[in-house]
């Protein structure tokens, strides 16, 4: 039987769906006009003002919002309620070191906790359920997010965060966890140890899982699938909107749902901006509803899908969107990480380093991996091993400091990386993703 988290708005007509987003867009815009300076000059540039904004049908008309307006705004530009009403804050690596700080009301969080909620459930979740929340907490939304959905769905949660597999397993099987919850090439990764341990899928108490925060193909679905012996189902999210929970996918596992009383997504060309129909691919623009302390209008998410209203199985009546087949900037989502190129770049230049590297990402063991070759100068250039050992841990550290996760660090001689006569290869990345 198909359950739902709130059955009432999950499955809501069409026509009562955008009487919702009528009425919180037009509340939303007056709220940013009021509170948020930042915005409300973007507006007033494009010769806005909130009373041109009367339905969703009016949302094109208003300016996009980008990765370089939260650099500009940080930390603080964009908020939209008084620090003394916020009570946290969750946090995602920016391209050179400033990083997206989102801001929370005790609202902001209910309604954050309500979706991921809805994810759990979509997942067949219950109260009599044990869910395994092996996402990242701290700053990482992973974590904190479907931990708090967990929580609101009533079901026994196991806040692991991630690492430790050997305790990871151990609870999966001592409390006889039901669902997991963590990025897909961890789920591998306990998948391939569990099965080294010499435990079968019909072993493992799991009978779902929910991951996202990477990007993962059908083939590794599949395989997490048979190796664990559940269902393996998508989310996605982003800080900036609140984190994980902004779409979810369902049983019918043909794109994610997007929670539309709390998100007006769009497809635009990514070159004129456009809107474009359904089903067409383009670049993912989000307009969060409702979110207090950091309501962002018209969001570039970089990410590249599209929209369906085909009739779901499921009884749903949210606009699906496509799993993201790429993104329009240089980002890179490793470990669950966002990583831009020019952040090492950043840290490479800052300690003296031409800027001729190369940065390559594979997957081992269904875990990412990162290498980032440098070439030396002609005055760093030496055959003393332990002064390149001693240069190379000063490098490792310094991008663990700027990136949040490790990366492994090989010095190469001056002029041994090729070049390029047009855009040089930065990146290679090896991932079948």
């Amino acid at each position: 039987m198909i359950k739902y988290f709130q059955k009432k708005i999950e499955c809501a007509s069409r026509e009562a769906l955008k009487k919702i987003q009528d009425e919180k867009l037009v509340k939303q815009v007056r709220h940013v006009w009021d509170s948020v300076p930042y915005y409300r000059k973007k507006m007033e540039e494009a010769g806005l003002t909130p009373d041109d904004i009367q339905s969703i049908d009016d949302l094109h008309k208003l300016p996009f919002l980008s990765k370089a307006d939260l650099r500009e705004a940080y930390p603080y530009g964009l908020l939209g309620k008084p620090l003394k009403d916020c009570v946290r804050i969750q946090s995602t690596s920016g391209t050179t070191g400033k990083r997206v700080v989102a801001f929370y009301t005790q609202h902001d969080i209910n309604l954050w906790e309500e979706c991921c909620a809805r994810a759990i459930v979509a997942a067949g979740g219950t109260k009599e359920d044990v869910c395994q929340v092996s996402y990242g907490y701290g700053l990482f939304t992973g974590g904190p997010g479907l931990n708090g959905g967990s929580h609101k769905v009533g079901c026994l949660t196991i806040p692991t965060s991630s690492g430790n597999t050997e305790r990871q397993i151990m609870f999966i099987k001592d409390l006889s966890a039901t669902i997991l919850c963590c990025t897909p090439s961890y789920a591998a990764y306990l998948g391939e140890s569990m099965k080294e341990m010499g435990m079968k899928p019909e072993d493992i108490p799991l009978k779902a899982g929910i991951f996202g925060a990477e990007a993962w193909s059908e083939e590794m679905r599949h395989d997490i699938e048979n190796t664990l012996g559940i269902k393996a189902y998508d989310i996605y999210g982003l800080t900036e909107l609140s984190g994980p929970g902004v779409s979810f996918e369902c049983s019918e596992q043909s794109g994610m749902h997007v929670n539309e009383d709390h998100f007006i997504a769009e497809i635009i060309d990514p070159e004129t901006g456009e809107v474009l129909p359904e089903g067409e691919m383009g670049e993912l623009v989000f307009t969060s509803l409702d979110k207090e302390a950091f309501p962002l209008l018209r969001y570039r998410t970089r990410d590249i899908c599209s929209l369906s209203r085909k009739q779901c199985s499921c009884g749903r009546t949210f606009v699906k969107m496509s799993r993201p087949r790429g993104r329009t900037d240089d980002m890179l989502i490793i470990r669950g990480v966002n990583v831009f190129p020019s952040q090492i770049e950043t840290v490479l230049l800052n300690k003296g380093y031409p800027a001729n590297y190369q940065i390559i990402v594979d997957r081992v063991n269904n875990t990412d991996t990162l290498d980032v070759q440098v070439e030396m100068t002609q005055e760093m250039f030496t055959d003393n091993l332990g002064e390149i050992s001693e240069r190379q841990h000063e490098l490792v550290d310094g991008l663990k400091s700027m990136l949040g996760i490790k990366a492994n660090v090989t010095l190469v001689a001056p002029k041994t990386i090729a070049r390029s006569e047009g855009k040089a290869v930065r990146v290679i990345d090896k991932r079948k993703i």
